[in-house]
């Protein structure tokens, strides 16, 4: 790990002997060296922070919300993913949405893209099998900052802003939440969060009739999924008409069985090596895989001969994403539903073919999956539920957090929490947090591997990522981004393994990213040919992208998203933060 003395970015790099924690929010890291300090272990911190964040950054997660989870675990010396991800309700068929006059696309808003929400049983199941604490520890700084408050920041005082009238016309509920005094509360202002807190209370008055830790954690956990939560999430959701995307109101398909049958499984990470590290990803029920196909690809190029961000680097990178998320179009979708053949997609057989559609010299107009025929634009939407056309991705920013956390025990997780936000979905009065709409994700082609089907995950985009070497941990990572989150974790990963920087250095580097294949979030659009750069790449190197054939669009200097990180490196642990969003930092202990 190089630290350069002509490095001059705007944040320090954490570097401390105990543990560390990197968060959208410097409160939430803040939540994640509490427990770290009071002996709890990575898991426990994370979780922490975890709950902190839903109450930080409704805007960008919810406890209503998604948290895949990768971990490493020092007392059994592996690493694990953790299936922080809601499934299909019972009822959800695309027969079902053919009645409901939904043809083409899932509605990105609204009840009817509502999964059972998986936030709760994810981290009870993490605190259960890998932590130390009961929930009650890690809630605790949660339940703070909901009923003390918290400063608004300009992140959250602008999406309020944003949606403003939407709420007061359409989701009383919300507007109760979010619009105290019937404005979005100014930046500055302490804000709290009641009804949230009563949630929070309850999940610890479950837990208080125990006194072992694991029947604390299942009487938590049980609250939420069997009692009265459930009965308040399902009987407003399900009573409720919402007017969503399809311009039609809906009401949710969720029941209290779909929650009571719910749990978050802990499953085996797919995983390749690339350079000697072993790079961990969640399984093809996120878009995770596309990481290791692209460095699958990238092993045939001399990438750390390449000048950092030239034309040739960005070229190699951008074209070997289109491949890789080319196949994540027609092969991903929950394995437990279909049979996604990563023998031969992460195999060194298909990655040096594959190869071979890269030119150097042009970039690709064409969606290529492995096995397929290649499809120009026109002919796209005839085979997926997509649309393409100009600024199709013009809004790709980062609504989604993200926590890194390693403690001096060996142990490290990196998870992405989203979805649950407050633009989406209107506030279940009574618990205080909206419910996700990951469910716009399926496909409603028959057939296809993330079809939708009830009891399935929809194929989404929240994708944590881990690194091991010589089977120890080294590297926690990912980033914010919907989509571009692989984009954007992979220029990260680069930056370190190929071109020696520090975490901080790699954070803050300049990034881009394509909009080339279909989007995941409705009405699912796509761009083929078109590269987004920050606008600190340089002019020289913009021009010989557009004279390769790429469509180029320039963005603001510190406009997309970059990763947060923490590492275990020689006996050191080192943390650090994009400075992108606003509110995002590492600290240590």
């Amino acid at each position: 790990m190089r630290t350069s003395t002509n490095y001059r970015g705007g944040r320090p790099m954490i570097m401390c002997r105990h543990g560390v924690a990197s968060a959208g929010h410097y409160l939430g890291a803040e939540a994640g060296l509490h427990i770290l300090r009071a002996g709890g272990n990575a898991m426990d911190a994370a979780a922490a922070v975890s709950f902190a964040l839903a109450v930080l950054e409704p805007h960008l997660n919810g406890v209503g919300g998604e948290v895949p989870v990768l971990l490493y675990s020092a007392s059994d010396g592996r690493a694990h993913a953790v299936s922080g991800h809601g499934v299909a309700p019972a009822a959800a068929t695309i027969e079902r949405f053919r009645e409901l006059g939904i043809e083409d696309a899932i509605p990105g808003d609204g009840f009817l893209p509502a999964l059972v929400p998986p936030f709760v049983d994810t981290w009870t199941t993490v605190l259960a099998r890998f932590g130390t604490m009961r929930l009650t520890d890690v809630l605790t700084p949660a339940l703070d900052l909901a009923e003390k408050g918290f400063a608004v920041g300009n992140g959250l005082h602008g999406s309020i802003a944003k949606h403003a009238d939407r709420l007061r016309s359409e989701w009383p509920s919300s507007a109760a939440k979010f619009l105290p005094g019937g404005e979005p509360p100014a930046v500055g202002t302490v804000w709290r969060q009641p009804e949230l807190a009563a949630t929070f209370r309850k999940l610890i008055e479950a837990e208080a009739a125990h006194r072992k830790r694991e029947l604390c954690l299942r009487a938590a956990r049980d609250r939420f999924y069997l009692g009265d939560i459930a009965e308040a999430i399902v009987n407003f959701a399900a009573a409720t008409p919402v007017k969503d995307a399809s311009g039609q109101e809906h009401t949710c398909l969720l029941t209290l069985d779909d929650l009571a049958d719910f749990s978050a499984r802990v499953e085996e990470p797919v995983a390749v090596s690339y350079k000697g590290i072993e790079v961990h990803k969640c399984s093809s029920w996120t878009q995770g895989p596309v990481l290791l196909q692209a460095l699958k690809l990238l092993e045939g190029f001399a990438v750390a001969e390449m000048e950092h961000n030239s034309a040739d680097y960005i070229h190699a990178v951008v074209e070997c994403m289109k491949l890789a998320y080319a196949d994540r179009e027609f092969y991903y979708g929950d394995p437990d539903f279909a049979d996604v053949p990563f023998d031969r997609l992460l195999s060194e057989d298909y990655a040096a073919e594959r190869r071979g559609l890269v030119d150097m010299k042009a970039a690709s107009m064409l969606l290529r999956p492995g096995g397929y025929e290649p499809l120009r634009a026109e002919n796209v939407r005839d085979v997926l539920d997509v649309f393409v056309g100009e600024g199709a991705w013009k809004n790709a920013t980062g609504d989604t957090t993200k926590l890194e956390v390693a403690d001096g025990d060996g142990n490290m997780v990196s998870s992405t929490p989203s979805g649950g936000w407050l633009m989406s979905s209107p506030v279940i009065p009574g618990v205080g947090f909206p419910l996700g709409t990951r469910g716009q994700m399926f496909s409603l082609v028959a057939g296809h591997p993330n079809s939708l089907e009830p009891g399935k995950r929809p194929r989404m985009t929240l994708t944590p990522s881990l690194a091991t070497r010589d089977g120890s941990p080294y590297l926690a990572f990912g980033s914010p981004g919907g989509d571009c989150q692989d984009q954007w974790a992979l220029q990260f990963f680069l930056n370190v393994v190929e071109f020696g920087m520090s975490l901080q250095e790699a954070a803050e580097a300049p990034t881009f990213f394509t909009g080339h294949f279909p989007s995941s979030f409705y009405p699912r659009g796509a761009e083929p040919g078109v590269l987004y750069v920050e606008g600190r790449i340089p002019d020289d190197v913009r021009i010989e992208l557009q004279n390769r054939g790429h469509i180029l669009k320039v963005r603001g200097d510190w406009s997309s998203q970059n990763a947060l990180a923490a590492m275990s490196h020689d006996g050191l642990l080192t943390a650090a933060a994009s400075p992108r969003p606003e509110t995002s930092y590492a600290l240590g202990w």
